[in-house]
């Protein structure tokens, strides 16, 4: 579970913001899980099939790839580092994709994706994966904080966290707010996304109804980069 010093820190620096404040309080210490993925190019795999996609369509697709990896006696890693082209796109991943796997293949044979990316700073990693096509800043950031688990990345760009917070508070510029919960404003997307993706945010009867899906997290981002 999350730290309960981490925890009293997000609530002390929601002071200023009742409803926001209300709903941290409502959703608990949440649970940080593990990296879902054994090394960083295997998340980068799922980033990089997923950029672009729907839920379902990323899960059409990677249905695809676990059937034809089982086909070949392989996994999907296996597919990507044979880099069979035809039966990736035959997968339903796009040339460009195809592409953009085959270089992250290139980079960890390369020595690029190694355990000494644990222990550089955020934008120093990301300058790194930022080289590899096919990987873009968001990208590098959702492996930030969902692989490494780096504690303060904030992606002024990320629709659904910015328009939580801005609703939770009532102030349009969310990084000002934001600024307030360093140094673990990852862990606050955290929440922004879990209030987001389903718990009724306080006093909001709307809130209420049943969430659209989102295409974030295991699975991978849904935008580009």
């Amino acid at each position: 579970m999350l730290d309960p010093a981490i925890y009293a820190h997000l609530l002390d620096a929601a002071r200023a913001h009742p409803a926001l404040q209300a709903a941290l309080v409502q959703a608990g210490p949440i649970r940080i899980e593990p990296p879902a993925h054994p090394r960083v190019a295997d998340r980068l795999f799922v980033e990089v099939v997923n950029q672009q996609l729907s839920t379902r369509a990323a899960g059409a697709i990677w249905a695809r790839i676990e059937a034809a990896a089982a086909a070949a006696d392989s996994s999907p890693r296996g597919l990507f580092e044979a880099g069979d082209a035809d039966l990736l796109r035959a997968c339903g991943i796009s040339g460009n994709k195809v592409r953009a796997l085959q270089a992250i293949v290139a980079a960890e044979a390369a020595g690029l994706l190694g355990p000494g990316l644990a222990g550089l700073p955020h934008p120093e990693r990301a300058a790194i994966l930022c080289g590899i096509r096919g990987v873009g800043p968001w990208t590098a950031d959702m492996v930030g904080i969902f692989h490494f688990h780096d504690p303060d990345i904030w992606r002024a760009g990320d629709v659904a966290a910015v328009g939580c917070l801005r609703r939770l508070t009532g102030q349009a510029d969310a990084g000002a707010v934001a600024s307030a919960f360093a140094p673990y404003r990852s862990i606050l997307a955290r929440y922004l996304w879990r209030i987001k993706d389903g718990a009724p945010l306080p006093g909001d009867e709307s809130a209420r109804q049943a969430p659209a899906p989102r295409t974030r997290r295991l699975r991978g981002a849904a935008k580009s980069g």
